[in-house]
Formats: structure tokens, C-alpha cells, sequence
């Protein structure tokens, strides 16, 4: 293992740079491209390419892309006066998350791949970390562990699955192999993410991670949660839900919920085998009707039904089309057996154990 100033002189030395300015603007490129998705962050984007800027061992080898995705803040401002070194671009439009990320990696000039949350945080030796496991284990999607940024609680070490893809937050710190490394902080090599092609941009925003890591299981590439180092992470603010709140009680949007509900579906029916398509996605869609149907009960209020379950019900038979092609390009690629794409799943539903542990779900 290299210490600190060894990789320090590699990672220069790989790069030829001294500056996040040239970083930009010089031909030859930076190891790293760290890429920031922001929508109103002007509360945390400060804090986070601070953290970028103060990583250890890596001055010179990283430039930031920053695509703002139509900010109603004053976040656009705020990084033009104080960071006039970062690449920053602008949309006119909300185009989501996944365009933004694709647009911003298609700029991006070096070797590796860092997508960051605005409202996510490096520990300082995050970037050595990421850069070590990928030089280690080669080329693959590697994570680190999320820490909340208002109690500074363990979140996960990448995530697991339960049997309707739903993340399973991971906690052990000897399991590193796991199904999901989070998008608020996700590393690869630029020519991976070429390969697999980057976040289909009809997902709008939610489960681009989820594709993407288990389209890369698929390949036969690794995905591998670093239980070293780590980030924090405001969850929910930049999206608006999907988190505990003090009282125990799970909160999210119902405009999150519709997406994240619609987009892990999309998912399943692109990246399972075909033996799981078959056993699963009819269970997957009469469960998703019964539980529509109970929480517009339950609730009293129409809008569950109507925002969240009939839209993707509605969404899957409006967009097959896109989900049957994009399936044919991923199962052709796959390298990947059935049982070994099946060892980071658990049996038990993650959504009972949730019922079970916090109530029901708060909707708004």
C-alpha cells in the first residue's frame, strides 16, 4: 500500500497539474472529474466543494462540474464570486438528475469519475480512498460509507436488495461486495460509465443508481462499499424526503415516492433475469396495486392512488417501448450468473420490516 506521500506524487504525477484552474483549462487531463448535480443548494454546495478543495494528497488532480439544473437560489451566484475555477453549467430548464450528471461527465476530462451530492460532505481522505480501492480491485463502482450530517449516525456501507429491489442500507463493516453504492457519492473510471452508458435520462431523477450498479453486476464488474473513510450527507434535503425523522416516522414526498416507485420498476424489468421477470414482476405489480389501494385508504386521500401508484402502473405500459429495449441491451451484455447477481439479495420485504419497525409512512 502506498502511503500518503507516495500516492500524493503518483496521482500528480499521473496528472501534470498543479492547480484546480488548469485543472479546467489545460488539455492534459485531471485523474479525477468530480461532478455536482445542484437544484437550490445554496444551504450546502459551499460546504461541499469546500471539502473537495481540502482533500488530502490531491492537490492539482481533480477539477469540479458543477451543472445547475435551473436553481431558483442564489447557488449559481454564489459559486461564480467564490469558485470562478469550477466548470459550471447552466440550464435554462429542470431537466433532472440524470441529464444532468450525463452532461456533466461528457465534459468531464479525467480518468475517474466522482458523482457528489450538493448536499453531501468528503471526509478528507475520501478521493485517496476511492482512488486505492479502484487501483486494488480494478475497474468497478466504488462507494464509502454515508454518515447523516445532523447526527452524524452511520447510514449505510452501500445497500443490498430485498426481492422488489428495494435498498436494504448496509452496516457491516466486513461486507464489502454489496448491490448498491449510493449516487450522492458514487466513483468509476470515466471508461466505465462509457461502457455502461451513463443513466438513461427517461429515469427524469431516482434509481439511476440502482440501474447503474446492477447493470455493472451484470457486465461482471464490482461494486464495493469502502468501509474506510466516508461522507456526510443531509438525506432528503436536495430531493425532499425518503428520511426518519426525531419522532421515528418515515417522511417523503409524494412526488419522490411516485418517481422512486416508478424508476425501481423500470429497473427490475431491465436488469433481472429473465427467471425473476417471470416469478417476480407479476407479485411485484399485484402488490403494488394492494398496497396503492390500502394507503389511499388508510390515508384518505386520492392522491396516493393517483400520484404514486397509478402513475406507475401508467409510466411501465406508456414507456415499454424504452424499458424492452434498453432490457435487450443489458441481458445481452450480461456476464453475470443468476445466483451470483442474487448474492447481495435478502428474502424477508424490506418495505414490511419498515412497516413494522416505524408505521406508516408519511406522505406529503
Amino acid at each position: 500500500m502506498d502511503t500518503p506521500t507516495r500516492f500524493a506524487e503518483r496521482f500528480n504525477k499521473d496528472m501534470g497539474m498543479v492547480s484546480f484552474t488548469s485543472s479546467i483549462n489545460e488539455t492534459i487531463a485531471p485523474l479525477c472529474s468530480v461532478c455536482i448535480a445542484n437544484y437550490n443548494g445554496e444551504r450546502f454546495i459551499e460546504k461541499c466543494i469546500e471539502s473537495i478543495l481540502k482533500q488530502e494528497n490531491v492537490t492539482g488532480a481533480v477539477e469540479i462540474i458543477v451543472h445547475d439544473d435551473a436553481s431558483k437560489d442564489d447557488s449559481v451566484a454564489l459559486i461564480r464570486s467564490r469558485y470562478p475555477e469550477i466548470l459550471l453549467l447552466e440550464s435554462k430548464e429542470n431537466l433532472g438528475f440524470c441529464i444532468s450528471n450525463n452532461r456533466m461527465v461528457a465534459m468531464a476530462k479525467g480518468k475517474f469519475i466522482l458523482l457528489l451530492n450538493n448536499d453531501a460532505t468528503l471526509h478528507a481522505d475520501a478521493l485517496r480512498t476511492l482512488y486505492e480501492a479502484s487501483v486494488a480491485h480494478g475497474d468497478g463502482i466504488y462507494g464509502l460509507p454515508q454518515y447523516d450530517a445532523s447526527t452524524g449516525e452511520l447510514i449505510d456501507i452501500g445497500s443490498v436488495f430485498d426481492p422488489f429491489l428495494n435498498p436494504i442500507p448496509n452496516k457491516n463493516l466486513d461486507r464489502t461486495d454489496v448491490g448498491m453504492i449510493i449516487g450522492a457519492c458514487l466513483f468509476l473510471p470515466k471508461h466505465l460509465w462509457e461502457t455502461l452508458g451513463g443513466f438513461p435520462e427517461w429515469f427524469g431523477s431516482l434509481s439511476e443508481d440502482l440501474y447503474l450498479c446492477s447493470y455493472a453486476r451484470l457486465r461482471g464488474f464490482p461494486v464495493k462499499a469502502i468501509a474506510t473513510s466516508g461522507f456526510y450527507h443531509w438525506v432528503g434535503q436536495s430531493f425532499g424526503g425518503g428520511r426518519i425523522l426525531s419522532n421515528k416516522k418515515l417522511s417523503t414526498k409524494l412526488s419522490r415516492r411516485s418517481l422512486s416507485e416508478r424508476n425501481k420498476t423500470f429497473v427490475m424489468l431491465i436488469c433481472y433475469p429473465s427467471l425473476l421477470v417471470y416469478l417476480l414482476i407479476p407479485l411485484h405489480l399485484v402488490l403494488l396495486i394492494f398496497e396503492g389501494l390500502l394507503l389511499t385508504v388508510i390515508k384518505q386521500d386520492k392522491r396516493v392512488w393517483l400520484q404514486i401508484y397509478w402513475f406507475c402502473l401508467r409510466e411501465v405500459w406508456k414507456k415499454r417501448m424504452l424499458w424492452v429495449e434498453q432490457r435487450r441491451v443489458v441481458q445481452h451484455d450480461r456476464r453475470c450468473s443468476t445466483s451470483l447477481f442474487l448474492s447481495t439479495f435478502t428474502f424477508f420485504p424490506h418495505k414490511m420490516r419498515m412497516l413494522f419497525i416505524y408505521g406508516m409512512p408519511n406522505l406529503r
